[in-house]
Protein backbone atom coordinates (compact mmCIF):
# COMPACT_ATOMS: atom_id res chain seq x y z
CA UNK A 1 0.00 0.00 0.00
CA UNK A 2 1.37 3.38 -1.01
CA UNK A 3 1.81 6.05 1.66
CA UNK A 4 -0.38 9.12 1.41
CA UNK A 5 0.70 12.68 2.06
CA UNK A 6 -0.14 13.77 5.56
CA UNK A 7 -3.09 16.18 5.34
CA UNK A 8 -2.33 19.79 6.31
CA UNK A 9 1.37 19.17 6.93
CA UNK A 10 2.43 21.44 4.07
CA UNK A 11 -0.22 23.99 5.03
CA UNK A 12 1.15 24.11 8.58
CA UNK A 13 4.65 24.62 7.19
CA UNK A 14 3.60 27.48 4.88
CA UNK A 15 1.56 29.20 7.60
CA UNK A 16 4.44 28.90 10.06
CA UNK A 17 6.80 30.55 7.59
CA UNK A 18 4.25 33.29 6.86
CA UNK A 19 3.79 33.87 10.59
CA UNK A 20 7.48 34.62 11.03
CA UNK A 21 7.69 36.76 7.90
CA UNK A 22 4.68 38.89 8.89
CA UNK A 23 5.63 39.40 12.54
CA UNK A 24 6.37 43.08 11.89
CA UNK A 25 2.79 43.78 10.75
CA UNK A 26 1.84 44.83 14.30
CA UNK A 27 1.09 41.20 15.18
CA UNK A 28 -2.30 41.42 13.48
CA UNK A 29 -1.44 39.07 10.63
CA UNK A 30 1.33 36.91 12.05
CA UNK A 31 -0.26 35.90 15.35
CA UNK A 32 -3.34 34.20 13.86
CA UNK A 33 -1.17 32.53 11.21
CA UNK A 34 1.11 31.14 13.91
CA UNK A 35 -1.82 29.83 15.93
CA UNK A 36 -3.35 28.15 12.89
CA UNK A 37 0.02 26.62 11.95
CA UNK A 38 0.39 25.25 15.48
CA UNK A 39 -3.11 23.73 15.48
CA UNK A 40 -2.77 22.19 12.01
CA UNK A 41 0.70 20.85 12.83
CA UNK A 42 -0.59 19.22 16.02
CA UNK A 43 -3.54 17.64 14.21
CA UNK A 44 -1.28 16.28 11.48
CA UNK A 45 1.18 14.85 14.00
CA UNK A 46 -1.64 13.16 15.95
CA UNK A 47 -3.02 11.68 12.75
CA UNK A 48 0.43 10.36 11.85
CA UNK A 49 0.91 8.88 15.33
CA UNK A 50 -2.37 6.96 15.00
CA UNK A 51 -1.34 5.40 11.67
CA UNK A 52 2.41 5.84 11.16
CA UNK A 53 2.60 3.38 8.25
CA UNK A 54 -0.12 5.14 6.29
CA UNK A 55 1.25 8.68 5.97
CA UNK A 56 4.43 10.47 4.94
CA UNK A 57 5.45 14.09 5.47
CA UNK A 58 5.50 14.27 9.24
CA UNK A 59 8.66 16.37 9.04
CA UNK A 60 6.69 19.18 7.39
CA UNK A 61 4.12 19.02 10.19
CA UNK A 62 6.84 19.13 12.87
CA UNK A 63 8.59 22.02 11.18
CA UNK A 64 5.30 23.88 10.72
CA UNK A 65 4.48 23.40 14.39
CA UNK A 66 7.89 24.70 15.48
CA UNK A 67 7.71 27.69 13.11
CA UNK A 68 4.20 28.42 14.37
CA UNK A 69 5.49 28.53 17.94
CA UNK A 70 8.39 30.80 16.94
CA UNK A 71 5.98 33.02 15.00
CA UNK A 72 3.64 33.28 17.99
CA UNK A 73 6.52 34.23 20.28
CA UNK A 74 7.87 36.86 17.87
CA UNK A 75 4.42 38.37 17.34
CA UNK A 76 3.69 38.53 21.07
CA UNK A 77 7.05 40.23 21.67
CA UNK A 78 6.32 42.74 18.91
CA UNK A 79 2.83 43.47 20.31
CA UNK A 80 4.31 43.95 23.80
CA UNK A 81 6.89 46.34 22.34
CA UNK A 82 4.20 48.40 20.58
CA UNK A 83 2.14 48.57 23.79
CA UNK A 84 5.23 49.66 25.74
CA UNK A 85 6.03 52.40 23.20
CA UNK A 86 2.46 53.69 23.28
CA UNK A 87 2.47 53.67 27.09
CA UNK A 88 5.70 55.68 27.11
CA UNK A 89 4.55 58.42 24.72
CA UNK A 90 0.81 58.30 25.46
CA UNK A 91 -2.22 57.85 23.26
CA UNK A 92 -2.89 61.59 23.04
CA UNK A 93 0.51 62.20 21.43
CA UNK A 94 -0.22 59.83 18.54
CA UNK A 95 -2.68 62.27 16.95
CA UNK A 96 -0.67 65.42 17.65
CA UNK A 97 2.72 65.63 15.88
CA UNK A 98 3.98 68.52 18.02
CA UNK A 99 3.17 66.72 21.26
CA UNK A 100 4.72 63.55 19.85
CA UNK A 101 7.99 65.38 19.12
CA UNK A 102 7.95 66.88 22.62
CA UNK A 103 7.41 63.48 24.28
CA UNK A 104 10.13 61.88 22.17
CA UNK A 105 12.54 64.63 23.20
CA UNK A 106 11.68 63.93 26.84
CA UNK A 107 12.55 60.26 26.41
CA UNK A 108 16.03 60.98 25.07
Amino acid sequence: MEKQKLPNSTTALVLGICSIVTCCCYGVIGLPLGIIALVLGNKAIKLNNENPDMYEGVKNANTGKILGIVGIILNVIFIAYIVWIISMIGMDALGNPELLQERLQELQ
